[in-house]
């Protein structure tokens, strides 16, 4: 069965080669360009320049330097963000996310290869990613790329585990077992500037060239823009070393790993009296090629190359506004399009068929979240979202599957002196519309809740201890329901079920003249994951069906430190994570592997930031371990997988002129070369550095 996102095969094969190809940008793509800073609609946020606070007692800081568990959090999340952040050796969101306890990324070799996050081992398909505060879908196969969204002009990336402890939120923010949630920069500025300009010039190894530019406007004192554009060319070759059959190691170089992209980004902020409200327009066009498996047993067969062409538009915003003393609305909405264009050639790989396939994507997306302020402790919120997805593609005997999905859901928060208490009660109902009559999956009524609460057992003490339940479900997609020749339109829903206990502490105080800053948060979960999606093989190897087969329990430990030390112009930060995780397949109590850990998921991982700053100097190391695991279901020494650990370095100096500042850094990526792989067969980069030049007006 092919992943129509990628050209990802694990069969007999071949490293690609690299095809140098023009990148074409779309015509209209410059229309689209010219009307980005117009406006759409618009997403509620709190001012880029306030931090009063917002309706449900929440509040915004716009920069933090030691990064931290949020205190009113009641349930687990984690977050990286402001100059932590930028000091990451990262090309996009997917490698920030590496360094968060109980997320695993899977990488399909390195900077064109696909890039998806698995969080507490329930799948990629159950986690939600929002942009900006609503979520970015894909119906046809319910997988987002990470690998496309760069750090360039973000903020904030954040993990939460179930759901956000904030009830005034849309009804799809209660739709996910997990979810993570990426947060652009906002505009800020000083009394007497109206404009902000930074240019950003980086450069480095596999010919990697990526400038972009940054554009910030004050248009009054209640309304401020943005404009960020970026291009990215990148040949992904790079050296890696691999045992032959004759018994020996030898290099060979990825190839078909290049990408070329262009994005582009506007908003428009607004205040209100009692509110305000964003709009964002988002463009993406690439070309890329899908560097493929390295076989072992056949080397040198180095034919693969898959192509790929994304283009993605989105128009999206929310306005929020309190209108009475006890009540505020939030009305989100957005538009998607999103092109999809693979193609495949046996010409160049025997082992592949013909596959030259278009896909398309719309979405059409209304919220409306209504919260009550019932007591100044107690509060409920009431939201309705409807959705629309369409899927047009070039395959035989397809059946242009359409989707209209409405979500309810109802959650009240009631927050006493020392227990905060959370329920929230969701209901989805899911209808498919196909051509042809009889094809389409039934309809689809489900409800599922939530149960929060914390306590805080020590007044005056910052120490917290949390625990929640959750049950949710994902539809089949619908690749799982109508991929010809492979759909089943009887499919299940994918359900989950999670339990979590935990605790966080903090604490500040005086230490070697200087202040010093401690958090820390520990949690123990149990997840089960039922009627798992599953494909398995029919009379004929080239046809396979989609079968709720599968049956898996996790039981999990994680924990993160934080903390930081300043001392005048000195200071110190240090953020260290670890994951224990059993994550076992009890599908089937009659097979030989019945309860092995599944597939990628190691019982031990974890990750360690240090940061050190002085004056305009910093500098900054990572350290990445993953444990060991298995590559198949099948817990054998044959799908034995080794430990793999990396580690990377930036030094950056900050040099202020007269009118501008300049900031200049050296990141040097895999430090002591390590030869590894999160997938099989498919080798990652070794030692490789990058230089960044950024200019602030």
């Amino acid at each position: 069965m092919r992943n129509t996102n990628s050209s990802l095969r694990s069969g007999k094969g071949s490293c690609p080669q690299g095809a140098a190809s023009r990148f074409r940008y779309r015509r209209w793509g410059i229309a689209v360009l010219a009307v980005l800073l117009c406006g759409g609609a618009a997403e509620a946020r709190q001012p880029a320049d306030s931090a009063r606070s917002s309706v449900d007692g929440e509040r915004r800081i716009e920069e933090i330097v030691v990064t931290a568990p949020r205190k009113n959090e009641v349930i687990p999340s984690q977050t990286l963000e402001g100059r932590t952040l930028r000091q990451l050796n990262s090309y996009s969101v997917a490698d920030a996310i590496r360094y968060f306890s109980g997320a695993q990324l899977k990488d399909y070799g390195g900077i064109g290869g696909l890039k998806t996050v698995n969080i507490r081992s329930m799948g990629s398909q159950h986690v939600g990613v929002f942009f900006d505060g609503v979520q970015i879908g894909n119906a046809q196969n319910g997988v987002v790329d990470l690998g496309r969204f760069s750090l360039d002009n973000m903020e904030t990336v954040s993990i939460y585990n179930g759901q956000k402890s904030a009830i005034f939120q849309p009804a799809k923010d209660f739709a996910s077992a997990s979810a993570v949630y990426f947060e652009t920069r906002r505009p800020v500025f000083d009394s007497l500037k109206r404009n902000n300009l930074k240019f950003t010039l980086k450069g480095g190894s596999f010919k990697t060239i990526d400038p972009s530019v940054l554009w910030e406007h004050r248009f009054g004192e209640r309304v401020r823009g943005s404009f960020n554009a970026e291009y990215l060319y990148t040949s992904g070759e790079y050296k890696f070393r691999y045992a032959k059959v004759d018994g020996y190691d030898t290099t060979e170089v990825r190839k078909n790993g290049d990408v070329r992209f262009f994005r582009a980004e506007a908003a428009l902020f607004g205040d209100l009296r009692d509110g305000d409200w964003r709009a964002k327009a988002y463009f993406y066009d690439s070309q890329r090629g899908y560097p493929g498996a390295v076989v072992r047993e056949e080397p040198g067969r180095f034919r693969h190359q898959d192509r790929q062409w994304d283009t993605n538009f989105f128009l999206q915003g929310a306005l929020r506004k309190k209108l009475a003393p006890f009540y505020a609305l939030k009305v989100t909405g957005k538009y998607a399009y999103d092109f999809l264009h693979y193609v495949s050639d046996p010409r160049l790989d025997v082992t592949t068929m013909y596959v030259d396939n278009r896909y398309r994507q719309q979405e059409a997306y209304l919220s409306a979240a209504n919260l009550f302020a019932i007591t100044p402790w107690w509060s409920a919120n009431v939201a309705l979202d409807a959705q629309f997805n369409t899927l047009d593609a070039d395959l035989v005997d397809f059946v242009y599957p359409q989707r209209w999905t409405v979500l309810a859901a109802a959650a009240t928060s009631v927050r006493l002196r020392c227990v905060s208490l959370q329920g929230s009660l969701l209901y989805t109902h899911v209808t498919d519309i196909v051509r042809r009559r009889g094809e389409a999956a039934e309809d689809r009524n489900r409800l599922t809740p939530t149960l929060v609460a914390s306590c805080r057992p020590l007044p005056g003490q910052d120490w917290q201890i949390r625990a929640f339940y959750k049950r949710i479900f994902r539809m089949p997609t619908f690749n799982d329901l109508y991929y010809t020749f492979i759909g089943n339109i009887h499919l299940e829903p994918e359900y989950t079920t999670q339990y979590d206990l935990g605790m966080t502490y903090g604490r500040e105080w005086p230490a070697g003249g200087g202040v010093l800053a401690l958090d820390a948060q520990a949690d123990v979960y149990y997840n089960q994951v039922d009627n798992k999606i599953v494909a398995m093989p029919t009379s004929n190897q080239f046809r396979w069906t989609m079968l709720n087969l599968g049956y898996v329990e996790i039981k999990g430990v994680d924990v993160s430190l934080e903390g930081g030390w300043q001392r005048g112009r000195l200071s110190v930060n240090a953020r260290l994570s670890y994951t224990y995780q059993q994550a076992q397949d009890l599908t089937d109590p009659t097979s030989p592997f019945y309860g092995d850990q599944i597939p990628y998921i190691p019982w031990n991982s974890g990750s360690a930031i240090v940061s050190v700053g002085y004056g305009g100097w910093h500098f900054n190391y990572s350290f990445i371990y993953t444990g060991e695991r298995y590559e198949q279901a099948a817990n054998t020494a044959e799908n034995y997988a080794q430990p793999w650990y990396t580690s990377d370095v930036v030094i950056a100096r900050d040099i202020a002129l007269r009118n501008l500042s300049l900031r200049v850094a050296l990141e040097v990526n895999n430090l002591f070369n390590q030869q590894y792989e999160v997938v099989q067969c498919y080798p990652m980069p070794g030692t490789n550095f990058k230089i960044i030049l950024s200019l602030t007006l």
